[in-house]
């Protein structure tokens, strides 16, 4: 019986200094404290919804083609983080905290890093609109801002893509949203490209015009359906000015076929006597 009381009554200790334990407070401030209790609450209450969100994901992603999986699983990656901030905060007002005095005491931090942070959530919005309304797709040829390449993949902060050069652009999205974006291939693979010459007054037009045509249909590249076609453009102050007009399926390499096409204009205008002249002044001097 002894025993027993003694079982009891060392039983009654240990719960004891367990809740003990469990509401020792740990204070900030007079307004801003929370109890080991609490924290524990806010760690269980975080890794409940970390196991939801995994199921949630799993549930939504199990038919989804790759290509949506992939742009699903990036938003919803950042899309999480927004959850679990939610949660935190509920936990935290649930556990006792006072999540308003914390906010308070932090408010010029908050603006500080709200300001610093706000080019960041200019990318990660332009992000999520592309990958919505998917005006650009992985494989796509895009200009913007000069600069041409070939995109590789899309992050809701950036976008990479490929130059000619084998360079890598690392795009911010936002300026998607601030400047004229380019697809080259937004109708397909196929590109309408051009190269322009001039020839000098008085040469055989029909000679200029017969030669880029078989320029530009020599060329391996330059496809024969839709045919290459040549445009008299304008009568310049110093010379005809000629466009011959070819579609590429490849257009990621447009300017290797229109050095190739120079070159052989050039050599073609040099056997047959045509003239590529430059811009010419009279100079009239008057003595007095």
């Amino acid at each position: 019986m002894i025993y027993q009381d003694n079982i009891a009554e060392v039983r009654k200790t240990i719960t004891e200094e367990m809740v003990s334990v469990l509401e020792y407070k740990f204070t900030f401030s007079e307004e801003i404290s929370i109890t080991i209790k609490g924290l524990l609450f806010v760690v269980f209450a975080l890794l409940i919804t970390s196991f939801l969100l995994k199921l949630f994901r799993r549930f939504v992603t199990r038919k989804l083609p790759d290509n949506d999986k992939q742009k699903f699983v990036t938003v919803f990656g950042y899309m999480r983080w927004i959850v679990f901030l939610v949660i935190f905060l509920i936990a935290m007002h649930t556990s006792g905290v006072n999540v308003t005095a914390i906010f308070a005491a932090s408010a010029a931090l908050l603006i500080g890093v709200g300001l610093a942070l706000q080019t960041l959530f200019q990318d990660i919005i332009s992000g999520i609109f592309i990958l919505v309304d998917q005006s650009v797709h992985v494989g796509d040829i895009i200009e913007l801002e000069g600069k041409v390449g070939r995109v590789l993949d899309i992050r809701l902060r950036t976008t990479r893509a490929v130059t000619v050069d084998n360079k890598v652009l690392v795009i911010p999205n936002h300026l998607y949203l601030t400047n004229i974006l380019y697809n080259w291939t937004e109708n397909g693979t196929e590109t309408r490209e051009s190269v322009e010459v001039g020839v000098a007054y008085g040469s055989d037009i029909d000679l200029v015009k017969k030669l880029l045509l078989e320029i530009a249909i020599a060329q391996p590249n330059v496809l024969k359906s839709p045919a290459p076609i040549v445009l008299f453009t304008d009568f310049a102050a110093s010379s005809l000015n000629f466009k011959v007009a070819f579609t590429l399926n490849n257009s990621f390499e447009v300017r290797f076929t229109q050095s190739t096409i120079r070159f052989e204009i050039d050599k073609a205008f040099r056997a047959h006597g045509i003239s590529i002249p430059f811009p010419q002044r009279d100079v009239h001097l008057i003595k007095q």
